[in-house]
């Protein structure tokens, strides 16, 4: 058990859902998320999801969430103001949903470091068909909300993330299961640490750049009342 806080990388992916799971059940206060967005879309790059989905998914949480705008030339200016909003605001170290991409971990672990930050990844060397089937087992409602057709089968767009998929996921050939290099992106709609889940509406599909996006639409989630009977 540790009594730091930490602040979480949160794409509202599976990965970095999970990693949030894993950090709680070892004990780690996760005290803030944290989220960048491509600034002229309004949606979290790759993912193509709403930064307002992810403001949803935070507050169904209970985990306050720090979002700013970016783009791509100026993505590290915006990372390390982050990082510095949140070394005031007491966190001791930050924690990512990193698999084995030695590189993007080292562009992270670097400048985490540097601005004096512990670095945690609690997915770190895992294969990624165990954690996809980690999400599935801990109850999780992660549905694929992004894919590149050149490598996924555009059929998958829209599909929760369930015993099927995985098993039809763990036959493709020349694929990353658990869609680290960009095979495909998740959102997650409800799971343990959720205290309602989004009422989410799939709206159009759509290409770009390769990739194929389902536009998610937010529903208005009822407070919570008396049960009729």
């Amino acid at each position: 058990m540790t009594s730091d806080r930490y602040a979480l990388s949160f794409s509202g992916g599976k990965d970095s859902t999970l990693a949030l799971d894993r950090a709680v059940r070892q004990g780690r206060q996760v005290a803030y998320l944290f989220n960048i967005f491509e600034g002229v879309s309004g949606r979290v790059r790759f993912h193509g999801v709403p930064a307002r989905l992810i403001a949803a998914q935070a507050a169904s949480l209970g985990i306050p969430l720090i979002q700013e705008s970016t783009h791509a030339d100026d993505y590290e200016t915006v990372f390390l103001r982050v990082l510095d909003r949140l070394r005031a605001k007491g966190i001791a170290g930050i924690i990512f949903g990193n698999i084995h991409l030695a590189d993007i971990r080292a562009w992270y672990e670097e400048r985490v470091r540097a601005r004096g930050f512990q670095h945690a990844e609690p997915l770190w060397g895992c294969p990624g068909l165990d954690l996809a089937r980690e999400v599935v087992d801990r109850g999780y409602v992660a549905r694929l909300v992004s894919v590149d057709l050149a490598r996924t089968p555009a059929e998958w767009l829209g599909r929760v993330l369930d015993r099927a998929l995985l098993g039809e996921i763990a036959v493709h050939p020349d694929m990353d299961p658990g869609g680290e290099r960009g095979e495909y992106h998740t959102f997650v709609e409800n799971g343990p640490l959720f205290h309602h889940p989004l009422q989410v509406r799939l709206g159009r599909r759509i290409e770009m750049e390769g990739h194929g996006l389902i536009d998610l639409g937010d529903e208005p989630t009822p407070p919570p009342g008396p049960r009729g009977g």
